[in-house]
């Protein structure tokens, strides 16, 4: 199906509203950088919660997803599930420290924790490694799940596309700034929802599928149902369940899943009214994007290697689309264009487009943020006014869109951005994790592992160039050995993990420590309480005294974390059972959903005592 008059109609209307919805809504969103970044800190938890979820549905989300499906079932999607326990772990642990700090990005941290001219250098240097570097990449990332759709679906030049879409973000972010984007993405929310479950309907009861019995029978995806992966194959077991549940979560620093909280979701925790708004507004996020959105994108995926089971079914039938664009992440797109109806096409690829915006503008926006508070005004002009500082933002915004689209024209798939952004921030999510509750963290231990993350994946990098074997597209061989891809691509970050980790312990207590009186400042602020910080407040009785009470409230968090961990999970599979037809264990999953969300509003008050 090719997109005609009708969808035009409804995707240039769409992105009109959009439009206007963001220039309507900017109104004192430039006040001042404190606007222009944090709007105001006044921002209820309901608003805050559907734009951590519109954020994290890219364009390039059902893309990742389908890839995964289609490359190893189902189960493969543990490799992003598992971050939902570092999820809930900042919901009921790390977001109250952060709404406590009262600081305007996560990277001002540094110089609120840590102390001497390396906590300087690393709020600098990370400024610019996060706010530009790494952000281009994630834009970049976002900007070539756009190319691939614009190529497969819009039937104009993908380039043209990007470049017109990427404008009108542009319009709204830099007139608005946060404000704009959290209210077009309450908009870009309920869109993009409506076009991920339409399309499901469609594509099951077409011909080629033949309704969901036949679906869930067919010989080409029975096998990849599963909700977990075959225990008796050791290197798929280890590859998609063991190393994510256990290690990845906790170790690895992901974009939207900082262990301890981090980057855009710090930002809108930073942009609440109160503790509990930023604690219901992660939440609320936590459950949407983990048990709500994934199933409609699995189908999808599932149904697409009934369609297309290889990549060649792809380019015969698709041959007016460069073949450069046709990897499995391109499923997604490809199902679209084969089945959906004109008018309902309009609907969902406005619900796509949707989707892409709403990551960029929050993106563009956040990167901004470094670029200016932990660079420009604190390094390059202190004195600088809000005017001054509202402007350098949204020239940094202009600059970092239209670096990202150069970069995208050079990337090949959404599964290896994924699998590159877990390898460069592997094992340096423990550090973030621990600064909060022992003082020995020091700069020295951040600088490392950061250092220490991008050379150890360098080496593996090199190894994999130089001395790894492809023997086909799922075998590899390295010195000898027959490996899966995945589970090569595992062992790659389980290494930079274990060597990493090692690197920074070391450091941190071969360097002197945090000044005493920046740590006892941070503590009384902070109050996070703890064993860890015992050695800072037994010269003050009033702090030693509440260390391990008033203060130390981790055990609920925890204790709410696990509930509400078991609660998510059993919500997003008693969706899938119900789907594949097993009424006895939707009920039953069901009922573990329903006693979980009851005990976890029992404990809700003893979260902020």
């Amino acid at each position: 199906m090719i997109i005609n008059n009708i969808d035009w109609i409804i995707i240039i209307g769409f992105l009109l509203f959009l439009t206007a919805v963001g220039l309507i809504s900017s109104r004192g969103g430039a006040d001042d950088s404190t606007s222009y970044f944090l709007s105001k800190r006044n921002m209820p938890w309901w608003l805050l919660g559907v734009s951590m979820v519109a954020t994290t549905f890219s364009l390039g989300t059902p893309n990742l997803v389908t890839d995964m499906v289609r490359s190893g079932g189902v189960a493969q999607n543990w490799q992003w599930w598992c971050f939902l326990l570092s999820g809930m772990l900042t919901v009921f642990v790390y977001s109250k420290l952060w709404s406590r700090s009262k600081i305007m990005t996560d990277l001002e941290f540094y110089e609120v924790r840590y102390s001497g001219k390396e906590a300087a250098f690393l709020r600098g240097f990370r400024s610019i490694y996060l706010g530009f570097f790494f952000n281009i990449f994630i834009l970049a990332s976002a900007a070539l799940a756009l190319l691939k759709f614009a190529a497969i679906m819009l039937g104009i030049s993908p380039v043209l596309a990007l470049i017109i879409i990427s404008a009108i973000i542009l319009v709204y972010s830099t007139i608005g700034g946060l404000k704009s984007i959290l209210w077009t993405d309450f908009f870009l929310f309920i869109v993009a929802m409506i076009g991920t479950i339409i399309p499901v309907f469609y594509i099951i009861n077409s011909p080629q599928i033949g309704g969901l019995n036949s679906f869930l029978t067919n010989d080409i995806i029975v096998d990849k149902l599963s909700f977990f992966p075959d225990f008796t194959n050791a290197q798929t077991a280890l590859t998609i369940f063991l190393i994510p549940i256990t290690i990845q979560w906790w170790a690895a620093w992901y974009p939207g899943s900082e262990p301890g909280g981090g980057g855009y979701i710090t930002q809108r925790i930073l942009s609440a009214k109160s503790e509990k708004d930023a604690v219901k507004g992660t939440l609320f996020f936590n459950v949407m994007h983990y048990a709500v959105r994934p199933w409609p994108w699995i189908i999808v995926g599932l149904a697409s290697l009934i369609v297309f089971p290889n990549l060649d079914s792809m380019i015969d039938v698709f041959k007016d689309v460069d073949p450069k664009y046709i990897q499995n992440d391109i499923a997604f797109s490809a199902m679209l264009r084969h089945f959906l109806p004109n008018g309902i096409l309009g609907i969902v690829l406005a619900s796509l487009i949707a989707a892409y915006m709403s990551t960029v503008s929050t993106q563009i926006n956040w990167g901004a943020s470094y670029l200016v508070n932990d660079f420009y005004s604190r390094f390059i002009n202190p004195n600088a006014s809000e005017k001054k500082k509202v402007l350098v933002g949204r020239i940094w915004t202009i600059l970092l869109i239209v670096l990202s689209i150069v970069l995208a024209l050079y990337l090949e798939s959404a599964l290896q951005v994924f699998q590159y952004m877990l390898l460069i921030g592997a094992g340096t999510g423990l550090i973030y994790l621990l600064r909060w509750f022992w003082w020995r963290i020091n700069a020295w231990s951040e600088i490392s592992a950061m250092i220490g993350a991008m050379v150890f994946s360098l080496i593996v990098i090199v190894v994999e160039k130089t001395s790894l074997m492809h023997i086909d597209d799922q075998t590899v061989m390295l010195y000898g050995f027959e490996m899966q891809k995945g589970f090569w691509d595992t062992m790659k970050f389980v290494f930079v993990v274990f060597c990493n980790s090692l690197l920074w312990i070391t450091v941190t207590f071969c360097t002197k420590s945090t000044e005493e009186k920046v740590l006892l400042d941070f503590y009384k602020n902070i109050r996070p309480g703890g064993p860890g910080w015992k050695k800072i407040t037994r010269k003050h009785s009033e702090l030693e005294k509440n260390r391990m009470t008033k203060d130390w409230n981790v055990p609920v968090g925890l204790l709410c974390m696990s509930i509400s961990c078991v609660g998510i999970l059993s919500m997003l599979f008693s969706i899938g059972y119900l789907i594949y037809g097993n009424y006895l264990g939707f009920l039953i999953l069901l009922i573990l959903t329903i006693i979980s969300t009851i005990v976890l509003f029992k404990l809700w008050g003893k979260i902020f005592d």
